[in-house]
């Protein structure tokens, strides 16, 4: 048999084999993807429930009735809007901070060559270690100590210092930019702040918008540090008034059902917004898996 019959003989398998694998692949995601959507899913099945069905067995799907009286309740149970407002001023803090001062020492990492450049980096990476755990009393002194305690200043002004992470990740974007622009535009006369504003900073929007979301994720879902630092009710932001609500006597579910799908749901809106610039920031920083 001649090699011009065996060819497509073969062509045919690959491709059968191929399809195989891809369809054995999208199951996969399809049933890991389900293990994410039902747990939501029947949050928000139960955040429209009356007390008496959330541990119903067998367990029941859907409610017998829907009851917008949850929502209303959650509202009027503590200072919604309150917190609601405490919480995005610290994340608004949060994320200006991270994305500047991340976007500033990482550039100074990447693109400057100073003395002793790489081992300060070093140092950086190796405060990553640290859990907030060892450092959270000598903080608390600190800000005891020069009258921060009972303000925002312990959870936004510290964020315009850099995080080891985001500068780490902004590092690496910044690394795999073309050196040669920054070469044609020192030619040109730009000073080395002017690259940074007007060439790098526009071309590192994936990186930038990655870094935003990570610093949302991190001061949204907060609860130690306000808990810590803020010592105000009036101060406090919505992670502690899940706790408020949620007591040893009485754990109010019916009420910590609906500010669960609140809290959740501007988390899974940013990602489905800002996947593909989160997904292409995480693949050009170097650290794909």
């Amino acid at each position: 048999m001649s090699d011009t019959a065996i060819a497509p003989l073969t062509t045919n398998h690959g491709n059968v084999a191929s399809r195989f694998g891809l369809g054995v692949l999208y199951f996969i995601l399809i049933v890991l993807s389900f293990s994410f959507i039902v747990p939501f899913f029947w949050l928000l099945s139960c955040s429209f429930k009356q007390p008496s069905e959330l541990f119903e067995v067998p367990i029941k799907w859907f409610p017998r009735k829907i009851q917008f009286a949850n929502y209303v309740r959650m509202f009027t149970y503590f200072p919604f809007v309150r917190y609601l407002r405490n919480t995005l001023i610290i994340v608004f803090f949060n994320i200006l901070g991270s994305v500047l001062s991340g976007a500033l020492i990482s550039y100074g990492f990447a693109c400057l060559n100073w003395k002793g450049r790489d081992k300060v980096f070093i140092i950086v990476l190796i405060t990553m270690i640290l859990p907030f755990q060892v450092i959270m009393v000598p903080l608390f002194l600190l800000f005891q100590k020069i009258r921060w305690i009972g303000t925002f200043l312990p959870l936004t002004v510290t964020c315009f210092f850099g995080n080891p992470f985001y500068i780490f990740l902004m590092r690496q974007f910044f690394l795999g930019l073309p050196k040669e622009l920054n070469q044609a535009a020192k030619i040109d006369g730009a000073n080395e702040f002017r690259i940074f504003w007007q060439i790098a900073l526009p071309l590192s929007r994936p990186v930038l918008a990655t870094v935003a979301i990570f610093a949302f994720l991190r001061s949204w879902n907060d609860f130690i540090g306000p808990l810590i630092f803020l010592a105000s009710d009036k101060l406090y932001t919505l992670s502690i008034g899940a706790q408020m609500i949620r007591s040893r006597l009485q754990p109010n579910w019916e009420l910590l059902m609906p500010l669960g799908v609140i809290m959740v749901l501007p988390v899974l809106l940013i990602f489905f917004f800002m996947q593909k610039y989160f997904i292409q920031g995480i693949a050009m920083s170097g650290i794909k898996g």
